[in-house]
């Protein structure tokens, strides 16, 4: 069946069931960024394959809203979908509603799943549609066009030791139910993946990439209930997670359980990170509490076990970056080398290292002008062959049992011009300046993100994603509540946290450039103005140098860059090979 096909049946829907409007989200039940194959609705309906997205679809209109990060790759996976490009102003802001507004008679009916939009979401398209007379249905228009839909994962689960996240189910547990109640709550839903699996010492394989198991979570004041699979995990994780007063409940129940919560009890909901259907089962007689979950800031804050184990498996992300890049330089121009082939081979070298479980998202291996689209994805017929020439951007990741990694390094193939050098030292300047800021307590990321921005500020260069965001302990490499960016945020930067820094500049046609490093926030001094925080760089990969105008990046910069080489070569070396070390050492020799 064509994408045009498809567009025509759900149209066909939608005229039977009286709707006008019927909306598509990026999402699932549990509101997560990255999805089981059952619940990647906009790519099996449109085509468009990137993490963020909405299709809204009228009989005279079908289009797909998203952002910067996607409008290339947008545009070619829409052709002849029957789908346009509508470029979103600003990443993750719902624009389609307005234009629904506009759009839309009075009186007009818009339809979506429920199950697979927030509380928040749900909430505000009834708010900003309802005053023109906008009535709303739960529908779900796409299984009977969708015969082979995958089925949910059934991977197993598996729980983790304190040995590597430093504190127990029953302590987190002990911890969370203060924190409610606090907020006055006595019963928390949990629907959120990282969080479930954060505050259970749970991991699993139902989401590509990210280490998480489908379930749900209800807190209770003497127990908690997990809602999973059972063929999931073993009898021994069973009784683990029972000494420490949680029972496992099948994964289909949650619903029966939230609409018996007891009168009179008081329920905490993040509002952003559950569903509006299981929000809407809650029983009146039930107080609802609204905020963030406490165990979104409790996880972003790292513990020591934590923070000394991910500075643990930066070394061996390094060993295996190392290598990579040693084998690049060698093989260049003598084995065919594309950008799916070095993905893999980067991917071969990480499977070497100790406690490796596999990528934390899907390589970003983009040459020359593939490098300038930020969320490039590979496949079979942009696969691009590596030449002694150009940029070539790599952007990264590993989940260990003992953390998680990020990383973008761009590489000089060879006869590189002055505007990549220019740019390349830009980006550099930039991302250095974010890495040695020094910054009061209470900060938040938008003022660290104009810090990183500066630099490229003064030549009038801009780029269209954030700074930064938060990254999980072998969980979600994409974590809250922080973000580096342009966004209002309230949530401050704290000791603890661990972020990447990563500005970029990409000119279509030509090259991208983009250089991340994950940092720790850590303390610095306590001054009579106020507490000071700064930065503990944890990615220990050298940087390349090799074409760095240091005129442009300033003796300061350059300094620091050489001493960051100069670490990252003695970090690494007892970990490498005499022939490793001798490469490794030209690659981080001063500048």
């Amino acid at each position: 069946m064509t994408f045009r096909e498809k567009l025509s049946g759900i149209r066909k829907s939608m005229q039977e069931e009286r709707v006008d409007a019927y909306i598509i989200t990026s999402q699932d039940p549990h509101i997560s960024e990255y999805v089981p194959d059952f619940y990647k609705c906009i790519v099996f309906a449109s085509g468009f394959s990137g993490s963020a997205g909405t299709l809204v679809i009228t009989q005279e209109f079908a289009g797909l809203w998203t952002d910067a990060r996607y409008f290339v790759q947008a545009e070619e996976q829409l052709k002849d979908s029957g789908f346009e490009l509508v470029k979103l102003k600003a990443q993750h802001t719902p624009e389609y509603i307005q234009w629904l507004y506009d759009t839309l008679p009075d009186g007009a009916t818009v339809a979506f799943d429920e199950k697979l939009l927030s509380v928040a979401l749900g909430e505000l398209l009834y708010n900003q549609l309802s005053p023109k007379g906008i009535s709303f249905k739960n529908r779900e228009f796409l299984n009977n066009l969708w015969p082979e839909r995958p089925a949910l994962p059934t991977e197993s689960a598996f729980l983790i030791t304190e040995e590597y996240t430093g504190k127990s189910t029953a302590l987190k547990l002990k911890d969370l139910r203060a924190a409610l109640g606090n907020c006055g709550a006595t019963y928390q839903l949990l629907s959120s993946l990282d969080d479930i699996a954060w505050l259970f010492n749970i991991r699993g394989k139902d989401v590509s990439y990210n280490p998480v198991v489908l379930c749900f979570a209800i807190i209770a004041p003497e127990k908690a209930s997990l809602f999973i699979d059972r063929s999931k995990l073993s009898a021994e994780d069973i009784e683990s997670l029972a000494a420490c007063g949680t029972g496992v409940i099948d994964y289909q129940e949650i619903e029966k359980h939230i609409a018996a919560l007891p009168a009179g009890a008081s329920v905490f909901v993040d509002p952003a990170r559950n569903c509006y259907s299981f929000f809407k089962l809650i029983p009146e007689s039930v107080n609802v509490i609204r905020g963030t979950n406490p165990t979104t800031n409790f996880k972003a804050v790292k513990n020591e076990i934590e923070i000394a184990n991910t500075r643990s498996v930066m070394l061996r992300d390094g060993v295996a970056l190392s290598r990579f890049f040693k084998w690049l330089e060698e093989n260049t121009g003598k084995i065919r080398i594309t950008e799916l082939s070095a993905a893999e081979k980067l991917k071969q070298f990480r499977q070497e290292q100790a406690g490796f479980i596999g990528i934390s998202f899907n390589t970003i291996a983009g040459y020359k002008a593939h490098g300038a689209l930020p969320h490039y994805a590979a496949d079979a017929e942009s696969d691009a062959e590596l030449t002694a020439e150009g940029l070539f951007l790599l952007d990264s990741g590993g989940q260990y049992l003992y953390g998680t990694t990020d990383i973008t390094r761009v590489i000089p193939m060879g006869n590189n011009t002055e505007e990549e050098s220019t740019d390349y030292t830009l980006v550099l300047k930039a991302m250095i300046d974010g890495s040695r800021a020094r910054f009061p307590k209470g900060t938040r990321g938008s003022q660290i993100d104009a810090i990183v921005r500066s630099p490229l500020w003064e030549h009038g260069i801009n780029y269209g994603h954030g700074t930064g965001h938060g990254v999980g302990f072998f969980l979600n490499v994409h974590e809250g509540p922080q973000v580096i960016n342009p966004s209002m945020s309230p949530v401050a930067l704290e000791p603890g946290m661990i972020s990447s820094m990563e500005p970029g500049i990409y000119r279509p046609g030509k090259h991208g450039i983009r250089i991340e490093n994950l940092l720790l926030t850590v303390e610095n001094a306590q001054t009579e103005f106020d507490e000071f925080y700064a930065f503990e760089t944890l990615t220990s990969c050298y940087i390349d140098s090799s074409i760095v105008n240091k005129q442009v990046l300033g003796e300061e910069r350059v300094n620091w860059l050489n001493r960051y080489n100069q670490a990252v070569f003695e970090k690494l070396s007892p970990l490498l090979s005499d022939e490793e070390v001798s490469w490794l050492r030209k690659k981080t020799v001063a500048i």
